[in-house]
């Protein structure tokens, strides 16, 4: 790598920083091509990218942003996760974590919070944004919901009387 791609490299490294919502920080020792490529389709199907890094250069890219104060995970052969959804890339990270035994999850950061690798699970174990989205969306609209089925209920239970009326006069 020469410097002028250093130098690319850091820059753009740097622009995904900034953009994250979260960062996770594993190692990957012992995993196969096809098992990081997978890795990485997966945090792309959920908006989320997954990249092995030079520590040396990460560490030089996280200097002007909240993420710096987990420099001192970037040791040893590291992937870095990041997504701009706060629960995405620890979701997957944690999953794939869990299914092969040579990816470990050293810590993370949400926002300037340092997380260790058990506080990435528990970020990981919670539901996605969208999921809190539709959550929310239902419980708002519940009420409406019963609103209008109250307000039909008189019309409904009027119109059944008068059929039954109907079927007793005829």
């Amino acid at each position: 790598m020469d410097r002028a791609q250093k130098e690319a490299f850091v820059e753009g490294f740097r622009a995904t920083l900034q953009e994250a919502g979260v960062v996770v920080v594993a190692h990957y020792r012992g995993l196969t091509v096809e098992e990081l490529t997978s890795l990485r389709r997966e945090m792309y199907k959920s908006g989320a990218a997954v990249e092995v890094v030079k520590n040396r250069l990460a560490k030089i890219a996280m200097k002007d942003t909240p993420y710096i104060n987990i420099e001192d995970l970037m040791t040893g052969p590291t992937a870095v996760a990041t997504s701009a959804d706060p629960i995405a890339a620890a979701k997957i990270a944690y999953q794939f974590a869990k299914d092969k035994d040579k990816f470990v999850i050293l810590g993370g950061a949400l926002g300037d919070k340092k997380l260790s690798a058990e506080e990435v699970k528990a970020l990981a174990n919670m539901p996605s944004l969208d999921q809190l989205r539709a959550t929310l969306i239902g419980l708002i609209s519940a009420p409406a919901t019963r609103i209008a089925t109250y307000t039909q209920e008189p019309a409904a239970m009027l119109a059944r009387v008068l059929a039954a009326k109907g079927q007793q006069a005829a």
